[in-house]
């Protein structure tokens, strides 16, 4: 009795739809993440918003509602972008304005289909759009960037991370910054001394459980100085 051969699995698949699409593949075009991509486990597509203008001049914006400084993505012009790529992948825009990007989303991306993603440009994108394709907003930090390429390619690197095969160890992903509600420890390789400061001793130690126990308590007092936020949410339960 003959077995039919198994089908590949399905790529994780990231489409960017931007007015620049040479800023892609970037970043993501190199070390484990452009190697993941080459070996198959995620496919990147752009999609140039410019193609869907129906102008001799390809114009993709105009000035806002209200008067006001710069221009506006149009959204007949983004919708038609959109609809030429939707399917059952999320819907993002990068903005300003969204919410923050956490590793909880990253980790909820990561284990789907894979995601669409809206490069804004300009002032913004015309909020009837947003609202008409469900758009999910979502921003990268508290600061303005000149587009959403970048931002794009932050969320898309955080994703492909955490697919299957991309890191070479099976525990790297689960003892850095955010994945238990705390910031990483420090560390520390050779040479043992640098500059007469020492690689603390119970890191040399062998013995495991302190190792684990003075890892612990190096993020819990990193998290408490740096991000007070997150130990607040750590100490109410309601930590990502």
């Amino acid at each position: 009795m003959s077995t039919r051969p198994k089908s590949p699995p399905t790529p994780w698949r990231a489409t960017a739809l931007t007015l620049f699409p040479d800023a892609f593949p970037g970043v993501l075009g190199t070390s484990i993440i452009g190697g993941a991509e080459k070996s198959g486990i995620w496919q990147l597509d752009t999609v140039d918003i410019r193609d869907f203008s129906t102008n001799r001049h390809r114009s993709v914006d105009s000035p806002p509602s209200g008067g006001g400084p710069g221009m506006v993505l149009k959204p007949d012009v983004a919708a038609r972008a959109i609809d030429s790529v939707s399917d059952d992948r999320p819907l993002i825009y990068m903005t300003p304005r969204g919410k923050p990007l956490t590793q909880k989303r990253v980790r909820a991306l990561a284990t789907g289909p894979g995601l669409i993603v809206f490069c804004g440009r300009f002032e913004g994108l015309d909020q009837r759009v947003i609202e008409a394709r469900e758009m999910e907003e979502i921003s990268i930090g508290d600061f303005v960037l000149a587009g959403g390429e970048v931002a794009a390619q932050v969320m898309i690197e955080a994703c492909v991370r955490l697919l299957p095969g991309v890191l070479g160890a099976a525990d790297s992903a689960s003892e850095e910054s955010f994945e238990d509600g705390l910031l990483e420890y420090p560390l520390y390789t050779k040479p043992r001394e640098w500059e007469n400061r020492n690689i603390p001793d119970v890191l040399l130690s062998g013995d495991h459980k302190k190792i684990a126990q003075w890892r612990h308590t190096q993020s819990e007092e990193t998290t408490k100085a740096r991000r007070p936020d997150m130990w607040a949410k750590m100490q109410t339960g309601d930590g990502s």
